[in-house]
């Protein structure tokens, strides 16, 4: 989706109902009261995209108190991590850090550069894409403070890989997953046993789509970072895809910069994330615009899936998210 949408044909927003919200929101609130009733040491990912948000967002009404003026009280009864490659957008972080300044939750970081300095990632060149190699921070921090269950934002519609995987994915004593291993879900009955130093990753909103977390986001007034709403940036075409240009990702002595207006469907490292060039203002407007769009975020925005279409698959074998 790198053409800007004709605002003339883009559909209506509140022409599409969304009385189904309702069901999605019952489901993945019950899946994280399940999540903290059979664990010991469950955590939320949180990287402050739009999928997390959502997520932290449903722990709310799972866990807090709702006041008078339509805000919560109380704390989380678990805590956020998120893992941060130290290539992560700067309004991102920003974002992320003055919302739970805000709640008053407890966040956990795990820097990549930690790891780095550890000697247990090891860049081939320093502008590499850092994107794979979260996952031997998380198995580090999932080590570090024992968690037994992490949650996530990940949705079936996402990828293909993201379509095999359960609500409640066991992964072993490495932390990896084995797909063709996975526990049968009837229902609602969650197969939660696992051994000493194994532990579930578990998706409360896997049966949602995109236009499922934009009508929420549009519904509930969920704040998000400015990146996901049109903004001028400098990009430049690259392989099919806009490429933000910044520190890590500068552009190539041949590429013409442009200044479009664009916004991010999902947001990650900078080194493998794509903007699309959108005039989607507010929710709303972004609800409109998935209407018409015909490929996934990921197949849109992410240069690192475009490069083999097993590479999910692959990486969350070796314990990604």
């Amino acid at each position: 989706m790198n053409a800007i949408p004709s605002q003339a044909q883009a559909p209506r927003a509140d022409a599409v109902t969304d009385g189904h919200l309702d069901a999605l929101e019952e489901e993945a609130v019950f899946i994280l009261r399940e999540v903290v009733a059979s664990f010991e040491r469950p955590a939320l990912l949180f990287s402050a995209g739009k999928d997390s948000c959502v997520v932290r967002h449903l722990a709310l009404k799972a866990f807090k108190r709702r006041r008078a003026d339509g805000g919560f009280e109380g704390r989380l009864p678990l805590p956020l991590l998120h893992v941060d490659t130290g290539h992560n957008f700067p309004e991102v972080i920003a974002f992320r850090d003055a919302l739970v300044a805000d709640s008053g939750d407890r966040l956990l970081v795990a820097h990549l550069e930690d790891s780095i300095g550890r000697g247990t990632v090891r860049l081939s060149q320093p502008l590499e894409s850092r994107n794979a190699h979260q996952s031997v921070t998380l198995l580090e921090a999932i080590e570090e403070h024992r968690f037994d269950a992490l949650i996530g934002g990940a949705r079936r519609d996402e990828e293909k890989a993201r379509a095999k995987e359960r609500i409640f994915s066991h992964r072993d004593a490495f932390g990896q997953w084995q797909p063709k291993e996975q526990r049968p879900e009837l229902w609602t009955l969650f197969n939660t046993r696992h051994r000493p130093g194994e532990h579930f990753r578990v998706f409360p909103i896997s049966n949602w789509t995109e236009l499922d977390v934009w009508q929420y986001i549009a519904r509930e007034r969920i704040a998000l970072p400015a990146l996901y709403y049109r903004h001028e940036r400098d990009v430049v075409r690259r392989r099919g895809l806009l490429v933000p240009v910044t520190a890590v990702t500068p552009p190539a002595a041949d590429e013409p910069v442009q200044r479009l207006p664009v916004r991010f469907r999902t947001v990650g490292d900078m080194t493998c994330t794509c903007p699309v060039e959108s005039h989607a203002a507010d929710a709303a407007d972004v609800v409109a615009e998935t209407l018409r769009v015909t490929l996934s975020e990921r197949g849109a925005t992410r240069m690192d899936d475009r490069a083999n279409e097993a590479a999910m698959e692959r990486r969350k074998k070796e314990g990604y998210f």
